[in-house]
Formats: C-alpha cells, sequence, structure tokens
C-alpha cells in the first residue's frame, strides 16, 4: 500500500509516479500479475527515501524549537528571580 500518488505532495518521486501510473493505464489486466512490480518497488524506495529526509528535517526543526524554548524559559526564570 502506497500514500495518494499526487505529483505535488512527492515532488522528488514524481517522475516515477508517472511511469506507474501510465504502466497501470497500459496494462489493466497484467498490473495484476506483476507487471508493474519493478516500478512499484522503485516507488516505494523513493518514498521511503522522502520520508527520511522529511524526518530529518523535521528533528532539526524541533531541535532548534526546543532550543529557543528552553532559552526563553531560562530568561524568564531569571527575571522572575
Amino acid at each position: 500500500m502506497h500514500p495518494p500518488l499526487t505529483l505535488h505532495r512527492h515532488p522528488m518521486c514524481a517522475e516515477i509516479i508517472e511511469e506507474f501510473q501510465k504502466c497501470h493505464l497500459e496494462h489493466p489486466i497484467a498490473k495484476f500479475f506483476g507487471e508493474c512490480t519493478e516500478l512499484k518497488i522503485k516507488l516505494d524506495r523513493c518514498f521511503r527515501q522522502e520520508k527520511a529526509l522529511k524526518r530529518k528535517a523535521n528533528f532539526e526543526q524541533s531541535k532548534k524549537l526546543k532550543e529557543r524554548l528552553q532559552a526563553l524559559r531560562k530568561e524568564t526564570a531569571e527575571s522572575d528571580s
């Protein structure tokens, strides 16, 4: 199972998505017997890479936010004292 194959949500994988959708259109019956399996595997790998990049970016962003919050708490604690 894969996420919805919308090109704007998966710019890294757009080319593979188009190939995969084309394969499904060209082989409406054969797709059930593995005709598009190689493309599906490529697509899954691409989605994993995309997710790893997003996860890393989100982690870095949360790290910066956490540092800002700690600095703000420290500043607030010092001003209260």
